[in-house]
């Protein structure tokens, strides 16, 4: 003997093959709801991914100090903020000789901005051009403080930094954009901002996706940037805590450039730091909130399905009124005609989750294929919360029809035609 669920199923599914176009429709709102959110999920599980690994390749233990703060940036900075002075050499000294937490202190000078027309920096190189690179000047300790390998030949030495030799390391992707053709450009020249540097090494690839902005890196000695750009006073800098001590550091390093900064002790840091686990959180809370914001609006498609659903019904339940009246007369209970009615507003809308998170699926699959980089794949809470949606949204949309079919009079309903 079937059990009253098999039944129910069954009538439900008799009732979707009986009205295919009208069901269809119905359907395809939740289906639409429910594949926008795989497809969402899918993309910010993949930024989350790339980020996170991004992040941690420079280490747990770097503290990277700017006078803003380092990470990502909401909204725009306050009067207080962009009056602040740039960090400076003798901040960075003070640093140096203060922080017995910090196993080494790297600083990076930028061009200031604003400088030379404000042009991006770019790299070029017969007849190759790469604009919006990381351009910089670092001191020879740069690799262990960024944690940064060589994937092919060699940084600079402390005697080619005090020399000012023309020199620069290359990210892998730039290298590649310079140097198509060449399987090793260690002693090939490239011209930056019009100016001709040795390449003598090039840096392992930092993100295996590849979309990694330190993959664009150009770095020069220190000096030698400094002897280029003289008015150059963008400074950031990055320190290397000694294992365990990554707190300790970081007080001690906001202790030497406030003093260092002159900051009164009621008045705000005029700097900003942070770790790569702060900036991976940081970024983790915007993409919840984008996800929040995701899920509000793919819930507009599944409410459109789930009004579209409540029709339906009550369409099914005037059409059916002398079919609830037979069942009625031959000792159907209101409770079975409601579980009746509901599970085919749940059967629909669960169809259309299915159909839904396949959609996300596929769009997830595309994504991959036409963004390689981009690492994307559908996450379980995406599917849960997708499905568990779609079902409620039948069970919500449901009950109305339920009800009014299980209300019905028995002899009034065998009497309608």
């Amino acid at each position: 003997m079937a059990s009253p669920i098999g039944e129910n199923l069954q009538l439900a599914m008799d009732t979707l093959r009986n009205h295919k176009l009208r069901s269809g429709l119905t359907i395809l709102g939740v289906s639409i709801g429910v594949a926008t959110l795989m497809a969402i999920g899918s993309i910010l599980t993949g930024l989350n991914q790339s980020f996170t690994n991004e992040m941690k390749s420079f280490g747990t233990n770097t503290i990277f100090v700017y006078k803003f703060q380092p990470g990502i940036h909401v909204g725009r900075l306050t009067p207080q903020e962009l009056n602040r002075p740039p960090i400076s050499q003798h901040d960075i000294d003070e640093v140096e000789a203060f922080c017995t937490a910090c196993e080494a202190v790297s600083p990076q000078v930028f061009r200031d901005i604003g400088e030379y027309g404000g042009t991006p920096d770019q790299a070029m190189r017969k007849g190759h051009v790469v604009a919006g690179i990381q351009f910089s000047g670092a001191m020879p300790n740069y690799p262990v403080v960024m944690n940064r390998t060589l994937g092919a030949g060699r940084f600079y030495t402390s005697v080619e930094n005090r020399h000012h030799q023309m020199e620069i390391v290359l990210g892998t992707t730039l290298a590649q954009d310079l140097f198509p053709r060449t399987p090793n450009p260690i002693g090939g020249h490239v011209n930056v901002n019009g100016n001709s540097f040795r390449v003598i090494g090039v840096f392992a690839q930092q993100n295996m996706a590849g979309n990694d902005q330190q993959d664009l890196a150009a770095v020069i000695p220190y000096d030698t940037f400094r002897k280029i750009y003289a008015n150059a006073r963008e400074h950031f800098f990055a320190a290397a805590a000694k294992p365990g001590e990554l707190q300790e550091a970081i007080d001690q390093i906001r202790i030497a450039l406030r003093r260092s900064r002159h900051d009164k002790w009621n008045q705000p840091d005029s700097f900003g730091f942070a770790t790569a686990d702060s900036i991976i959180q940081q970024f983790h809370d915007i993409t919840a909130e984008v996800a929040l914001i995701i899920v509000i609006i793919a819930s507009i498609g599944m409410l459109i399905g789930g009004v579209g659903v409540m029709n339906i019904m009550l369409v099914s339940v005037t059409e059916r009124t002398r079919e609830i009246g037979v069942r009625k007369a031959v000792g159907a209970r209101r409770t079975d005609i409601t579980q009746q009615f509901l599970a085919e507003a749940v059967t629909l809308t669960g169809i259309g989750g299915l159909i839904g998170i396949l959609g996300g699926w596929l769009i997830s699959l595309l994504i991959h294929i036409l963004l390689p980089k981009l690492p994307s794949h559908i996450p379980l809470w995406a599917v849960y919360i997708g499905f568990s949606a779609a079902v409620s949204v039948g069970l919500f949309f449901g009950v109305y029809p339920a009800v009014k079919a299980a209300q019905l009079d028995p002899i009034e309903a065998l009497r309608y035609e």
